[in-house]
């Protein structure tokens, strides 16, 4: 086997356990001795792929949003621009297991994010990448004429902005209060916000839920 492969293979899986560590427990329980543990592993094993907890942090967090990513690639964006927007959006809410750990872990590595430069830039790499798809998803909207006659007129790099705002909103308040917000509030709460941002017909209709 490749020792490259080998040393990614076992990143990840370290990566994997740090991750359900940070969604059960909270990132201040991120040890590289619980991480060992959760992982089966010895501490040494664990400094060995990574020399400090940070870029072990590092890691995880790119990890988790490289899947997230690839999820949304993935998708096959064949409807109106409302409802491709809102198959995008829904990957980001935690509207099953994957996505409810997914977005524990994002919020919390935002958090620490607000002290820590090499969380920030993968977090603000992230953001750049979800704004630029938005941002050009509205552009083919306006150029379509789908925006023609809207009051306030669509604004293609702000209103993405305040799609992402939605989703981050929606997604801190789903994990603070998981209860108040199951899945089918969430995504008739998002597909409401799209209806008034593109109220051309072509936004999905209301009681359609995630998969």
């Amino acid at each position: 086997m490749n020792p490259m492969s080998t040393a990614a293979s076992r990143q990840t899986q370290l990566a994997e356990a740090l991750i359900q560590i940070v969604a059960a427990r909270g990132l201040d329980q991120v040890s590289v001795r619980e991480v060992a543990g959760a992982a089966g592993v010895s501490v040494g094993a664990v400094q060995h792929h990574f020399s400090t907890k940070d870029e072990m942090l590092a890691f995880a967090f790119r990890h988790v949003v490289d899947r997230t990513l690839r999820r949304i690639d993935a998708l096959r964006l064949e409807g109106g621009v409302a409802q491709n927007l809102s198959q995008v959006l829904r990957e980001l809410l935690p509207l099953d297991e994957e996505r409810r750990v997914e977005c524990r872990v994002y919020v919390a590595f935002a958090a620490r994010a607000a002290s820590d430069p090499s969380l920030a830039a993968i977090q603000k790499d992230t953001q750049a990448q979800l704004l630029d798809g938005l941002t050009e998803t509205l552009l083919r909207a306006r150029a379509d004429g789908l925006a023609d006659g809207l009051n306030p007129p669509l604004d293609p790099p702000v209103d993405a902005r305040l799609l992402l705002a939605v989703a981050d909103g929606l997604v801190f308040d789903a994990v603070s209060e998981p209860d108040r917000l199951p899945p089918d509030q969430l995504t008739g709460l998002l597909e409401r916000y799209l209806a008034r941002l593109l109220p051309t017909g072509q936004a999905p209709s209301p009681g359609s839920h995630a998969r």
